[in-house]
């Protein structure tokens, strides 16, 4: 799939800030356009994910209108990966030698971003605010030119197995997980989360991979451990398969969903409201379902770029809601270069935010990186599914 697209970011908010400098343009820049890429699983078993590419689509199409960034209409060509790594490497040197692009930005998925980061690397091709959270994405010594946007998932698992340790210390606790970083890194913080004796916590564990068609098998394993809690550390299509045959055999564990897995359009609803009420997850955005921001500003103008720049996507999928915030992040980064246009520039932008915040981002949720620590996040909320929607705890 690809999907070339005229992106400018609105002249008003993303001005020029370069001063009488000579200008310094890296491959794919000229004095009228910027051009960038991506990879999303616009298909494959991720394709839920595919939501991402066209919000980030749609709202550099809005930005388009507004005439540019710092003069210059971006380039965005967005390709498929399929959530697969010959795949993922075939679109993204195709991106690099033959489109040209300055950058890869905003590349949705572990999997296709694990394959692709070496070549870039190697190339000195900037890898920027992936939708990724991986350890391995937050490497600036061994990766220098992969910066992370997505929550790390160490941290986020590390947020569930402190939250459990505090609010049911007598949970026996089974896990299901993606068998490889994806899945390994959320599991890694979320023992470190527990504490010295997640051993004895955690009741049971099952992996499953990619290729498998269903995990039934899995969910009757987790099951017959006795579990009474699970911790889903999944993709969405193998999240609402579990959720809901945990229903059909009749076994009804607290529940916790990874953020990538919370997404009401692309899990829940599949997997049957009725079958997740009372299950937890972390949060750092605003929800447009949410009646208590209902009046918020940055929420109203979330609700109307939805239904003009992206109508087939529901502004209550929190996966079209990260693409949202992440496109904001790859307009700063951008805007942020002025005329020093070089790949080498935008990483120095991408890795320097103090304090940063895009709209839809929860208060007190800021992006904040640097040289030594590129993941932007620093702070998640939990939350308890309700009803028909997500609710904030205090906490």
């Amino acid at each position: 799939m690809r999907i070339p697209i005229l992106v400018g970011v609105s002249a008003l908010v993303f001005g020029s800030v370069a001063g009488a400098a000579e200008k310094q343009y890296g491959p794919g820049v000229s004095d009228t356009e910027i051009k960038i890429g991506q990879t999303v699983p616009y298909s494959g078993p991720a394709s839920a994910f595919s939501s991402y590419g066209r919000v980030m689509t749609g709202y550099f199409q809005m930005l388009n209108e507004s005439g540019g960034i710092n003069g210059r209409k971006v380039n965005l060509i967005s390709l498929d990966n399929a959530f697969s790594p010959p795949k993922a490497i075939e679109q993204t040197r195709k991106l690099v030698d033959d489109d040209g692009v300055l950058a890869e930005v905003g590349t949705v998925g572990t999997v296709p971003n694990v394959a692709v980061q070496k070549y870039l690397n190697q190339n000195k091709v900037p890898q920027v605010f992936i939708s990724a959270g991986g350890r391995r994405f937050n490497d600036p010594q061994n990766f220098p030119w992969t910066v992370p946007f997505y929550p790390p998932f160490e941290m986020e698992g590390a947020t569930f197995g402190k939250f459990i340790a505090r609010k049911l210390p007598n949970a026996k606790i089974a896990v299901l997980y993606q068998n490889d970083d994806y899945g390994k890194d959320y599991l890694t913080g979320f023992k470190s989360g527990l504490g010295a004796d997640s051993a004895a916590k955690i009741v049971a564990e099952a992996s499953y991979e990619l290729s498998y068609p269903t995990v039934d098998s899995e969910v009757l394993k987790l099951k017959a451990s006795g579990a009474d809690t699970i911790v889903y550390f999944a993709t969405p299509k193998f999240a609402a398969q579990a959720i809901k045959k945990a229903n059909e055999v009749n076994w009804k564990p607290a529940q916790f969903l990874a953020s990538p897995v919370n997404s009401i359009q692309g899990v829940l609803m599949p997997a049957g409201l009725e079958n997740v009420q009372g299950a937890y997850t972390t949060q750092f955005t605003k929800q447009a379902s949410d009646p208590a921001w209902a009046d918020d500003q940055e929420v109203k103008d979330y609700i109307a770029f939805m239904k003009k720049w992206a109508p087939n996507d529901s502004p209550n999928d929190f996966i079209a809601l990260s693409g949202y915030i992440n496109a904001q992040a790859i307009a700063k980064g951008l805007q942020r270069c002025g005329d020093n246009l070089t790949r080498e520039n935008l990483l120095a932008q991408a890795t320097s935010f103090n304090k940063e915040r895009v709209g839809m981002l929860l208060p007190g949720i800021e992006l904040s990186n640097s040289k030594e620590n590129f993941a932007p996040y620093r702070t998640l909320r939990m939350a308890i599914f309700e009803k028909n929607s997500w609710k904030l705890l205090e906490e």
